[in-house]
């Protein structure tokens, strides 16, 4: 149970040093909170809200991941490092990618509600 505590703490201060210190997680924060409330119109079903509030999840998720893979690299070095920079475009990548698969998630939900597809 201490470990399961202590676990939660360091999960919090993880996520309130991300909002204050990263802007496009406060904007991914931003989307998910309008996202609770606008899925529950957009959403076709119970699963299809789950997925579309998911994937917003998933985003943030990758997001902090590639926020502390920046952070290690700049701790390494300051310096312009070609290896470096390609590993905080694979970081930079990923975002994107989960982006985009919010996008498709979304875009889907909508044509199903809307009975294009």
């Amino acid at each position: 149970m201490k470990r399961l505590l202590s676990a939660t703490i360091n999960s919090l201060h993880g996520i309130a040093y991300g909002i204050r210190s990263e802007a496009a997680l406060r904007e991914e924060i931003i989307v998910l909170v309008l996202a609770v409330p606008a899925g529950v119109f957009v959403a076709p079903n119970a699963a299809w809200y789950t997925a579309m509030v998911g994937v917003i999840l998933l985003l943030i998720a990758v997001e902090f991941l590639n926020t502390a893979i920046e952070k290690l690299a700049d701790h390494v070095t300051r310096e312009q490092h070609h290896e470096i920079r390609r590993i905080k475009d694979f970081g930079s990548a990923a975002v994107f990618s989960t982006i985009a698969l919010c996008g498709i998630v979304w875009l889907a939900a909508i044509a199903v509600r809307c009975r294009m597809i």
